[in-house]
C-alpha cells in the first residue's frame, strides 16, 4: 500500500518547487516521483515537473512503498577518514564492489552502509545509500558518501561542474616517456568484449592526464599520478591501453597478466577534494595505500624517493593543467 498526501497551493509557482518545499526533498527527487506517475493535480496525473500551479489547487502525491533489501553480512572493515552530519569520507578496500548486482554474491559497500545505518530518502521507492560516485571493485581509495538528501544533491552537482575530483596513483608498465601525458578520447562499451570499455567514436568524451613520479629500481615499471577531468567507467585503464600501457594487476586491460604477480590492480584513489554541502568549505583528504600495494612499491622502488614523490603537494604540483 502506498502512502497518499494532499497539499494545497497558496501561491502561483512551479509544481516541482512547491513540492520540494512541502515534502522537504530535492527537485530531482520530485521529478522522479512525477516520472513514476505518483503526482496528481486535481486528480489528473502530472507528466511535467515545471507545470505552473494556480492558487488553491490540490496536489495529491502517492508515495511508493520502498523496496526492502536485506543487507548481507559484512566481513570487511572500511577506514573512515572523516565524518559529520552531512558526509562520510572513506578509504574503500580493494576487492569490495560498491553496488549490489545479480552477479555480485559477496557483501558490497552498500551493505556496509546499511549496517552503519546510512539510508537516504525512499521517496522514489528505491532506497538510496548515499553513493555519489563509484570505484571499480579492484580499485581502492577515497570516496565521499552523502548522509542526507541535501548533501547528496549538492555533491552530485559538484561531479557535473568539476568542483569535486580525485587524484589517483598507480604502478604501470611500460614507462611513459614524457613527464606529462594527456589523453583525450571518446569512451564507450567495447563492441568486442562486454566486460571492457573502449575508445569508440560514439562514446562519451573523456580526458585523463598522467604525471610520471618515479621509475622502479629495474626501470620495468613506473609510479605515476593520474588526474581525471571526466568520470567515465574504466577511464584510466582504457586510456593507458590506447597507448599500449597498463596498470600492474589489471587482468582485463593488461597486456600480459600471466607474467605479473600482483594480488590486485595497483590503482588507488589517493586524494579527493570537494566543497562541503553545509559549510561550503573546500575540503581535501588523503587515503593511505593498503599493505599489498605498499609492500609492492617498497620492494620495487627506492623507498626514500617514494616518500618524497607521494607527498600530496608534490603530486598536485606535478600537473600542468588547473583542476
Amino acid at each position: 500500500m502506498s502512502q497518499t498526501q494532499i497539499y494545497t497551493c497558496k501561491n502561483i509557482q512551479r509544481l516541482d518547487v512547491f513540492l520540494s518545499a512541502e515534502i522537504g526533498q530535492t527537485r530531482s527527487q520530485i521529478a522522479n516521483l512525477i516520472k513514476q506517475g505518483c503526482v496528481f493535480i486535481e486528480d489528473k496525473k502530472v507528466t511535467r515537473p515545471g507545470v505552473k500551479l494556480k492558487i488553491d489547487q490540490r496536489i495529491k502525491v502517492e508515495f511508493p512503498e520502498a523496496k526492502e533489501e536485506k543487507a548481507l553480512d559484512v566481513d570487511f572493515d572500511v577506514e573512515i577518514l572523516y565524518e559529520d552530519d552531512d558526509v562520510l569520507v572513506i578509504n574503500k578496500p580493494s576487492g569490495v564492489t560498491v553496488h549490489p548486482a545479480p552477479s555480485v554474491k559477496d557483501a558490497t559497500l552498500v551493505d556496509w552502509l546499511k549496517h552503519k545505518g546510512i539510508r537516504l530518502s525512499t521517496i522514489s521507492g528505491e532506497e538510496r545509500h548515499g553513493i555519489v560516485h563509484r570505484l571499480d571493485k579492484g580499485t581502492s581509495g577515497t570516496m565521499v558518501v552523502a548522509k542526507n538528501n541535501k548533501a547528496h544533491e549538492f555533491l552530485s552537482e559538484q561531479l557535473q561542474d568539476k568542483s569535486m575530483g580525485r587524484y589517483y596513483i598507480a604502478v604501470m608498465t611500460p614507462a611513459l616517456k614524457e613527464d606529462i601525458t594527456t589523453i583525450e578520447t571518446n569512451i564507450g562499451r567495447s563492441p568486442h568484449n562486454r566486460l571492457k570499455m573502449a575508445n569508440v567514436g560514439t562514446g562519451k568524451y573523456a580526458k585523463t592526464q598522467f604525471a610520471t613520479l618515479l621509475p622502479s629500481d629495474d626501470e620495468t615499471t613506473q609510479f605515476v599520478a593520474c588526474k581525471l577531468f571526466t568520470g567515465r567507467t574504466h577511464q584510466i585503464r582504457v586510456h593507458l591501453e590506447s597507448i599500449n600501457r597498463h596498470i600492474l594487476g589489471d587482468h582485463i586491460y593488461g597486456l600480459a597478466p600471466r607474467q605479473e604477480k600482483s594480488e590486485r590492480i595497483l590503482l588507488h584513489a589517493y586524494i579527493i577534494y570537494f566543497i562541503h554541502p553545509t559549510t561550503k568549505e573546500k575540503l581535501s583528504f588523503v587515503a593511505n595505500m593498503d599493505n599489498v600495494m605498499q609492500e609492492y612499491i617498497d620492494k620495487k622502488f627506492n623507498v626514500e624517493k617514494i616518500n618524497e614523490v607521494i607527498k600530496p603537494n608534490h603530486i598536485l604540483n606535478s600537473f600542468t593543467t588547473d583542476i
